[in-house]
């Protein structure tokens, strides 16, 4: 049984700009725009990443992979949880589950649901029963509303390992 369990939040948001789609969980989705940013701007691996962070209490991703190093432009966030997860092995027993909560005006992706939710489990190698993914709109209402762009918000549990 595990005797510490620890919760992590994450948060990011990144504007929409010219382009063909954008990642979004591990999966690419197709739209008449891109997301700006200095990776490849997945909000949902970014959200996580915070919220993994957060529960270890390691800070957060731009701590980790600041903006203005050269080396990070460009990158796949899938690659930079990787570096997160292999960093902090040593810390993490399990994780438990996660809630991901996406919100967007368009394009629509509930179509996409199933396979982000597939994909984050299978990257975190635990049962797609213990990753949660919910669809919000802006309902028009501010930048979201107004489809300037995404925002992604997780909560962790994780259980450390003894005597860290």
């Amino acid at each position: 049984m595990l005797d510490d369990l620890r919760i992590g939040f994450g948060y990011d948001i990144h504007k929409f700009i010219k382009g063909n789609g954008f990642n979004l969980g591990g999966v690419f989705i197709i739209a008449d725009f891109g997301v700006e940013a200095n990776s490849d701007g997945d909000v949902v691996i970014h959200s996580l990443m915070d919220a993994i962070l957060g529960a270890l209490a390691k800070g957060d991703i731009g701590l980790h992979f600041p903006q203005n190093e050269p080396r990070w432009k460009n990158s796949s966030s899938k690659d930079l949880l990787s570096i997160v997860l292999s960093k902090y092995s040593n810390f993490i027993e399990k994780i438990i589950n996660v809630d991901i909560t996406i919100k967007l005006e368009k394009p629509k992706i509930a179509k996409y649901r199933e396979e982000i939710r597939t994909t984050i489990a299978e990257f975190l190698n635990i049962n797609d029963d213990r990753v949660n993914i919910k669809i919000k709109s802006g309902e028009g209402i501010g930048n979201i509303g107004r489809c300037e762009a995404i925002e992604a918000y997780t909560a962790v549990l994780i259980g450390i390992k003894n005597g860290r």
